[in-house]
């Protein structure tokens, strides 16, 4: 436990090593639980903390700028004592000595909090690389800023455009191309759009509301080779059939950073094994964010790593209060969203356990849910462009409220009275 504002300030830092949605979140609620000890940020990028989620869609459409992206202006690090030492890579921790090295100095933690997040997975396709081991211009990861800044450069000038993976980035990109008016064609080898994440029914809608406009989707086929002397022109699918292609988007998913963790001895499984409190295996080291690997009430305690900024946010608080001795447990509801052109797809829960899905109509065919059971136990709920059932999904979720099927799928029956 670091000192609160009331007690004595010791000359050691909380260090943060990351600087995403997970470290900025712990610096707020570390100054709300009134912990005065100062706060080192190192973070790898150039940028001070900024919004992810607009990277893959009103970033690259105009509609956010810039200056919309960060999370906080750079007087607010200055107010609450936190020290932000961007473009730093942290190459060791020494958990016995309670340090963190960088290439030019070495840094004494009294609590160490580690939200390296986690890369884009790369594509496994040697004609995507040239010699040095670079993308080939014109083929492109989606993860951050400079990702982003690079894409929405390229879309100025090109006209063909293909997507491998038809996950939320994938599909939320490919409909800001479309958008634009390119010609967008998207690649999955998976038998339905965003396959891991929702049900047949969820996935079906969106497939077909992304052909009517205008994009094609390719599920069962991937891109075998892609061609280009110094950018890429065309891209060869596994059919064997060639697309005209000068922009290429990859998304199939992310890796979690773990190695600097594992390197020091830290538990490392999909991620950086963490308890309920987000301690790791060593003594005052934490992990928050997308590279942490933890347990979830909700689910039997199974454990799980989430990508979304509502997991970093969470986890956040529980580091923060364990760092100031006020220790409670993590006890979310898992839930994310997805933007994909005009449409809205909001998730509570997880699904991988169900056995059984059940429709609740809306108002109109672009609005409705997916409800998941499980043994015919709740366990989540897709919402398209329903944000009232999204909301009252995760209170069912959170209170362990369990409609039945039939109740969930008749749009007459008010499941806001099945809370306590």
């Amino acid at each position: 436990m670091v000192a609160a504002a009331s007690g004595s300030v010791g000359g050691n830092p909380v260090i943060i090593i990351g600087g995403g949605q997970a470290a900025v979140q712990l610096c707020l609620a570390l100054r709300k639980q009134k912990v005065a000890t100062p706060i080192l940020m190192l973070s790898e990028e150039a940028e001070y903390p900024y919004h992810r989620p607009p990277l893959s869609k009103s970033f690259l459409s105009g509609e956010t700028d810039e200056e919309k992206l960060a999370m906080r202006p750079v007087s607010f690090y200055e107010t609450k004592d936190v020290q932000v030492k961007l473009n730093t890579v942290v190459s060791a921790i020494d958990t016995v000595k309670q340090t963190v090295a960088t290439e030019s100095a070495e840094f004494t933690y009294e609590a160490l909090v580690v939200a390296t997040g986690a890369r884009p997975r790369p594509l496994p396709l040697d004609s995507a690389y040239i010699d040095d081991g670079h993308l080939l211009d014109g083929v492109h990861l989606l993860r951050d800023v400079q990702h982003s800044r690079a894409i929405k450069s390229a879309l100025e000038e090109a006209s063909n455009v293909v997507v491998i993976g038809a996950g939320f980035i994938g599909l939320e990109f490919a409909s800001v191309a479309s958008a634009m008016a390119k010609n967008v064609t998207v690649f999955d080898t998976a038998d339905r759009v965003m396959a891991r994440a929702v049900s047949p029914d969820i996935s079906s809608w969106f497939e077909q509301t992304h052909r009517a406009n205008n994009i094609s989707i390719r599920l069962g086929d991937s891109v075998r080779e892609i061609i280009g002397d110094e950018k890429v022109t065309r891209v060869i699918a596994s059919s064997g059939e060639e697309l005209d292609c000068d922009l290429l988007v990859v998304g199939i998913g992310v890796l979690p950073n773990v190695e600097l963790a594992a390197a020091a001895g830290i538990d490392c499984d999909n991620g950086i094994v963490v308890n309920k409190y987000c301690e790791t295996s060593v003594a005052n080291v934490y992990a928050i964010g997308d590279c942490s690997y933890h347990p979830n009430s909700f689910y039997s305690n199974k454990m799980i790593r989430l990508e979304s900024v509502q997991n970093a946010t969470d986890q956040a608080r529980v580091a923060a209060g364990c760092i100031a001795g006020d220790k409670k447990p993590y006890h979310a509801v898992p839930w994310f969203w997805s933007d994909q052109g005009e449409h809205s797809l909001q998730m509570a829960g997880l699904s991988d356990a169900a056995d059984q899905f059940v429709r609740r109509a809306g108002a109109t065919d672009d609005n409705f849910s997916v409800f998941h059971f499980s043994a015919a136990k709740l366990q989540s709920v897709d919402s398209v462009n329903s944000p009232r059932d999204h909301m009252l999904a995760r209170k069912l979720i959170a209170e362990q409220v369990s409609p039945t099927p039939e109740q969930a799928a008749d749009p007459e029956f008010d499941l806001k009275s099945l809370l306590p």
